[in-house]
């Protein structure tokens, strides 16, 4: 049975009105209603990117014409440039009804929870990284909606490629019939399920300590397999979310420093106002103060001592 989705334009209203709210608890000097003020705002962010993500779903649903022809069109690519058949794996999957089945949970389930489970430990455990995180995970997410603007099929909707729709087959799948209200499925070129995958991955391995850190790149490989042998994307939608994740990051980053660089130039001028109110009488060393002169035992003290270099006692 196909889930029950938020229409965007709903979406759009509550993160606006929740990030208004975030906005006008900072103002509030109250510690709970700061934490309650930052949860609400980052909840826009959320909000909002699901909002343009049903946008941008609606307008590929619409624009049908050349979708399965672009699809055909990266399946022929990724022959060019000799990647593994997605076909053939996938039929390597059917063999085992079991294993495809909770291929099929796995990309039904984990994709959402398991961001806000990340962006949930980052926040709370690994704060320090959570504002640059964040940026790049919105970036992405943002990026890869506006690069499927161009609908794509998928390899499950292009009948030549004759390949399966694997959750279909076992009752597992999270569309509704095509073109109905539901996630966007001419949106295969890039995968978002990818992209997020492999940031946190990437995040476990560089923010953690443990030397079991390394089992969390499990996740993005999971993650390839599964959209590949459901039939829900070609091998190129992840490298293409992949090479994203790096624009995100170096936008973030440019970002970030001309914030940084446009903060610093406000701060000689108020250097410059502390400066021109001292005067030279609120110097502690002036000039204009005699120093004590403190005696030696190895000179003769000039007290009592006549001009004609005798002293007398």
């Amino acid at each position: 049975m196909a889930l029950t989705w938020i229409p965007w334009d709903v979406a759009m209203e509550a993160g606006a009105v929740v990030g208004t709210a975030g906005i006008a608890g900072r103002r509030v000097p109250h510690k709970w209603v700061a934490g309650v003020a930052k949860f609400a705002r980052e909840l826009a962010i959320v909000l909002m990117l699901y909002a343009l993500w049903r946008i941008v779903g609606t307008i590929s649903v619409v624009r049908v014409d050349g979708a399965v022809h672009a699809g055909q069109w990266i399946w022929d690519v990724e022959r060019w440039m000799h990647l593994p058949n997605e076909r053939a794996l996938q039929q390597l999957f059917l063999k085992n009804d079991v294993l495809i089945q909770a291929c099929n949970a796995f990309y039904a389930s984990v994709h959402l929870p398991s961001m806000m489970i990340f962006l949930v430990w980052l926040y709370v455990w690994k704060r320090d990284h959570y504002p640059r995180t964040r940026n790049v995970v919105a970036l992405t997410t943002l990026f890869c909606l506006a690069i499927q603007l161009i609908p794509v099929a998928p390899p499950r909707l292009v009948p030549a490629l004759q390949v399966q729709d694997t959750p279909a087959l076992f009752g597992q799948t999270v569309y509704p019939s095509f073109g109905k209200n539901g996630p966007a499925q001419l949106s295969a070129m890039p995968s978002v399920h990818v992209a997020w995958a492999v940031i946190i991955g990437l995040a476990f391995v560089l923010f953690c300590t443990t030397k079991w850190r390394y089992l969390a790149l499990a996740h993005p490989i999971v993650t390839m397999t599964v959209v590949v042998v459901t039939g829900n994307h070609y091998w190129l939608d992840g490298i293409v979310g992949i090479a994203v994740i790096g624009i995100a990051i170096l936008v973030e980053r440019v970002g970030r420093d001309a914030i940084t660089r446009w903060k610093s130039t406000r701060r000689p001028a108020a250097a410059v106002d502390l400066s021109s109110r001292e005067s030279p009488s609120s110097v502690p060393c002036s000039t204009s103060v005699p120093l004590p002169v403190h005696e030696s035992r190895d000179q003769p003290s000039p007290v009592g001592t006549r001009p004609g270099g005798s002293d007398r006692s």
